[in-house]
């Protein structure tokens, strides 16, 4: 079963040597995100999200809204 940041990756044509670049990790470690073989770590998904506008609620599957929640006011 694919995961959502593969999905998305897809979406936006995006290879995983790219998003890798953009996440300051290797593609191997990305890989292994996307197969669940490894937990993601919070500020990656933190990350993730932020880049393509969405939750990371999300990105877990606690939601099927892919609208980003409001920001908050710091």
């Amino acid at each position: 079963m694919k995961t959502r940041i593969r999905n998305l990756r897809e979406d936006n044509d995006l290879t995983q040597s790219e998003l890798s670049t953009y996440l300051n990790i290797s593609q191997v470690a990305y890989s292994y995100y996307e197969l669940g073989k490894r937990n993601i770590p919070l500020e990656l998904l933190d990350k993730l999200a932020d880049y393509y506008h969405t939750s990371i609620d999300y990105l877990l599957y606690r939601t099927d809204n892919i609208k980003p929640y409001p920001k908050s006011k710091k």
